[in-house]
């Protein structure tokens, strides 16, 4: 009996599972998942949790039922991957043998690497919405503020959803005007980026509709601590952003685990081909979803498409065939943009986000790089796409390599 072990539930790990299960012989294989717990986070949805828009029942189910018949669960701590033994081992000690392994453990934020984040003005001034927890307590915070300074911050890239702090900031200050205290609050979007985004055809769209909603933008701006006293962000080069309230996207790294592997770069993600996600150093183990450091987004939809290549390469891994599957690191994510709007953008490892049409080429539904309530609808409507068809395994009519079908390419000048 060969044994397939993946290493976390979330999206990735929870989809390779099912997928799998379904794809290898029963009397051959035996699939098993290990997580520290039983709850599985619909993390997307934390960003509408401040607003009142989603609580906890909406974005948190059960992980095994979401794993498919065949499926075994562990429950555990995981202390360390022993590469050369193909065993995990878990902080109770339980050792767990593999003949192939997939890391899916994700990436978490981590306030404790900032000076001065964590500390006393923590959940008071100081809040995150990258956890369930703190999105409650930043709902919180919210319905007490009427008047100063909002300050959204990103701590440093690559951060889970890369597009969410600019949603946010989108998002209060729609929230704000509609309360009618727009006017009494000084909004700042403070970013270790040149501009409001990686790509420079949605930066300089992205960093119009921050203009035109009169979002000022601090970019180049790399923290060096929080002055929690004087309620102050300091970078590296001494320049200071003060604020009255700060929502914060603190430096993200994978599990602590894989540093402890020796299979981790300096911020705990797995060395992997780009395309097969294959680890560049064992033979048998990949690397899926958050947990890896490909040149992509960490969203949903990369693990999404990631997962729909890996399958295939997978299975003629095993097989001792050469894997044909490329991915081509495609990502696609509705930015929600206030008044019940939203854009979508759609790019890969090559192409940039631009203009356009999606799914279907000139028919859409969906607009790109351009707000519609269409594009807030098909956000909206993700939530049940992902629990009851993309966790599950089921098909999800999306192909998974980037189309340059009905994309509007900008003329150079010459």
């Amino acid at each position: 009996m060969k044994r397939l072990l993946v290493l976390g539930a979330g999206t990735a790990g929870t989809m390779v599972a099912n997928k799998l299960r379904r794809r290898l012989d029963r009397h051959e294989w035996q699939v098993t998942v290990v997580d520290r717990d039983d709850a599985h986070h619909y993390q997307a949805g934390y960003l509408f949790v401040p607003f009142g828009t989603y609580d906890r029942h909406d974005v948190v189910r059960t992980r095994h039922h979401f794993l498919a018949d065949g499926v075994e669960m562990v429950l555990g701590e995981i202390d360390r991957i022993e590469p050369d033994d193909d065993a995990v081992v878990l902080a109770d000690g339980r050792r767990l043998g593999y003949d192939y392994l997939v890391v899916a453990s994700g990436t978490t934020p981590r306030p404790e690497e900032t000076p001065g984040m964590d500390g006393s003005e923590w959940r008071r001034s100081i809040f995150d919405f990258y956890t369930l927890e703190g999105a409650e307590a930043l709902a919180q915070a919210l319905r007490a503020f009427d008047h100063g300074r909002l300050v959204v911050h990103v701590t440093e890239m690559p951060i889970k959803c890369p597009v969410a702090p600019l949603e946010f900031a989108f998002l209060a200050e729609s929230w704000l005007r509609r309360r009618g205290i727009r006017d009494r609050v000084e909004l700042v979007y403070v970013t270790p980026l040149d501009g409001a985004f990686t790509q420079p055809v949605a930066s300089a769209h992205l960093a119009g509709m921050l203009e035109e909603r009169k979002i000022q933008v601090e970019a180049d701006f790399l923290v060096e601590r929080i002055d929690p006293e004087r309620r102050t962000l300091v970078s590296y080069d001494e320049r200071e952003v003060p604020f009255d309230l700060l929502v914060t996207v603190p430096l993200n790294m994978g599990a602590e685990f894989v540093a402890r592997s020796g299979l981790g770069d300096e911020l705990n993600y797995v060395h992997v081909d780009p395309h097969t996600l294959l680890s560049a150093a064992h033979d048998n183990i990949f690397a899926i979803g958050d947990a890896n450091d490909i040149p992509a987004s960490k969203a949903g939809s990369v693990a999404h498409f990631a997962v729909e290549v890996f399958i295939g390469n997978f299975l003629q891994h095993v097989q001792g065939r050469p894997m044909t599957g490329s991915f081509d690191g495609h990502a696609n994510c509705f930015v929600e943009s206030g008044d019940d709007k939203a854009l979508l953008i759609d790019f890969n490892y090559e192409t940039e986000p631009l203009p356009g049409k999606y799914p279907l080429p000139y028919v859409g539904p969906l607009s790109l790089l351009r707000e519609t309530r269409a594009n807030h609808l098909g956000k909206l409507a993700f939530r049940h796409v992902y629990w009851n068809l993309l966790l599950p395994g089921r098909p999800v009519p999306l192909p998974a390599h980037m189309s340059m079908a009905g994309k509007q390419v900008p003329h150079e000048e010459a």
